[in-house]
């Protein structure tokens, strides 16, 4: 399978800007879906690269069809869903993270889902975004759902290495994850050795709440950075996220 066009642009903004930015907006942790899509418009105008939609289990069905049609309606950027399960899939969006849980005791993470949700995903027409996907301690809900063998924090070289066999068995898009409201984001000594290790792009979320810890995550070495508790607490996330957006841009310039 050749890249799409949203993964042709997610290549080529990271070419271009060295740092992307995208936020994670789960409709159930918000108290209305007026208030989700309301998030996600504020990080278009902020200039978030990508809003993604989903997360957990209960993001499916009219709610989910409802507030990806409703943001898709109102911008251009691209909208691509993050699958708590198989059931997170709507014609709405553009793409879905089409992930593969490579440190999961469960087969089903690893390919099982995926074999279950991919001719819906060929029917809808909504293009697949092949990502291998990595937990990282604390590991959060995701990492409980998706019985995770969760990397220590303190072994970067498992991170490493499971980075390197996802993009030998065909991924080209490494994610690694330290869970939702994670205390704290995955160690920068682990995303220096995962980036040393690959030649894709590399995502990176869970525990970065600060717009400091935004630029170290993307001077240590990652391509991409995802938020969303940052953004969902926020008294206001316009400007949060527009900070957010700038420091991760200049961070990357600096690369680039």
């Amino acid at each position: 399978m050749k890249p799409g066009k949203i993964e042709k642009y997610i290549n080529e903004m990271i070419e271009k800007d060295g740092g992307i930015m995208s936020i994670i907006i789960d409709p159930v942790d918000y108290p209305k879906p007026e208030n989700a899509i309301e998030t996600a418009l504020i990080a278009d105008r902020a200039g978030v690269d990508i809003i993604a939609v989903g997360g957990s289990i209960g993001a499916q069905g009219k709610l989910l069809d409802n507030v990806v049609k409703s943001i898709k309606e109102q911008t251009a950027k691209p909208v691509v869903l993050f699958p708590g399960n198989i059931a997170t899939v709507t014609p709405y969006a553009d793409a879905i993270y089409f992930m593969s849980m490579l440190n999961s005791r469960n087969p089903y993470y690893i390919s099982q889902a995926q074999t279950l949700s991919a001719p819906l995903v060929k029917h809808l027409g909504i293009e697949p975004l092949p990502i291998g996907y990595i937990v990282v301690e604390p590991g959060g809900t995701v990492g409980w759902v998706g019985d995770a063998n969760a990397v220590p924090r303190n072994k970067p070289a498992i991170a490493a290495s499971l980075a390197l066999a996802g993009e030998y068995t065909g991924h080209r898009i490494i994610f690694t994850d330290a869970g939702s409201a994670a205390p704290d984001h995955i160690p920068l000594e682990m995303i220096t050795a995962v980036k040393k290790n690959i030649s894709i792009p590399y995502l990176v979320a869970g525990g970065i709440r600060t717009i400091q810890q935004a630029a170290n995550v993307i001077k240590a070495g990652a391509d991409w950075i995802q938020i969303g508790t940052a953004a969902e607490q926020a008294r206001n996330p316009q400007k949060l996220l527009e900070e957010f957006v700038r420091n991760v841009k200049c961070e990357g310039k600096r690369k680039v």
